[in-house]
């Protein structure tokens, strides 16, 4: 005869997590485990992605130094030419002493 109750359980309740569980354990199991694989996946994948984000942020900085340093060295090359055009001598031998203290930070290209 049908069952006529209308759970699909011909009256009986179906069983709950823990005992399904405990009755397919090495499933249980290997879906946790997957789950741990899958999670840190994820977590190297995003490290990658931030690794290169660091790079490319390395890289930016490294050119914006060059830049300054250009600028720098463009801006005490300009105030060395007017100080050789002044007769007196002051202003060169105090920017002398201010740029032998203070030297412009060397170039990439002067590096290597």
């Amino acid at each position: 005869m049908a069952d006529v109750s209308g759970d699909g359980f011909g009256g009986r309740r179906p069983p709950g997590l823990l005992a399904n569980a405990a009755k397919r354990k090495e499933g249980f199991v290997q879906l946790f485990l997957m789950a741990g694989i899958f999670m840190m996946s994820l977590r190297s994948l995003g490290q990658k992605h931030r690794l290169r984000d660091l790079a490319d942020d390395a890289a930016d900085l490294r050119r914006e130094r060059e830049g300054l340093s250009l600028r720098m060295r463009d801006l005490q090359d300009a105030l060395r030419r007017e100080a050789d055009a002044d007769a007196s001598g002051a202003l060169a031998s105090h920017l002398r002493r201010i740029f032998t203290a203070h030297p412009a930070p060397a170039t990439a290209a002067e590096d290597q």
